[in-house]
């Protein structure tokens, strides 16, 4: 119901959250990201922990800069209806580094917090899916990010989605009681 709702008001007036580049690409990056994960959660776990509720916000932020990405081939037509994504706001050179970095400094903030938790291996991992993303950041998205976003997508993706199943793994693995 969540979900259906967070669609509705993305494009929907009177909020109409595609309007404004920050709220519009939030919202696309919760409902990829955070609701799947506290579906999954609430369906083969609990909920119990506030971990469980901060790492998807976390992973959402990260999921802004993906919809960024989305933005830059669009920015004439958001221009013309009035729409500020954030490429129309900042300009495709401040949008690609807000891109590559709210999707790298998420990934290393999660990283961290698995290493204090004890998770050093998952934390490994984690950094080790990074690498390909900063590579694909610097050849591909950095250079030219209406050209390559399509390429970025396809090349970057896969690798942060196998880091978003290395976290949930590692937390719903994780013995917090220890």
């Amino acid at each position: 119901i969540f979900g259906s709702w967070v669609s509705y008001i993305y494009s929907a007036p009177p909020l109409k959250l595609k309007q404004n580049g920050w709220t519009g690409s939030f919202a696309l990056g919760c409902s990829y990201i955070s609701l799947p994960w506290w579906c999954g959660q609430a369906i083969f776990g609990e909920l119990d922990r506030p971990v469980y509720w901060i790492l998807p916000v976390l992973y959402s932020i990260a999921g802004l800069g993906i919809a960024i990405v989305n933005d830059f081939k669009s920015i004439e037509g958001d221009r013309a209806l009035g729409l500020k994504s954030l490429p129309v706001e900042f300009g495709i050179d401040t949008a690609k580094y807000m891109c590559a970095g709210s999707v790298t400094a998420t990934q290393l903030g999660v990283a961290a917090y698995l290493y204090s938790i004890g998770e050093q291996t998952y934390s490994a991992i984690l950094l080790a899916l990074l690498l390909p993303q900063i590579y694909f950041q610097a050849t591909l998205l950095i250079p030219d990010p209406v050209a390559n976003d399509v390429k970025y997508q396809a090349s970057s993706q896969p690798f942060f989605v196998f880091g978003i199943l290395a976290t949930a793994l590692c937390v719903g693995h994780h013995d917090f009681s220890a």
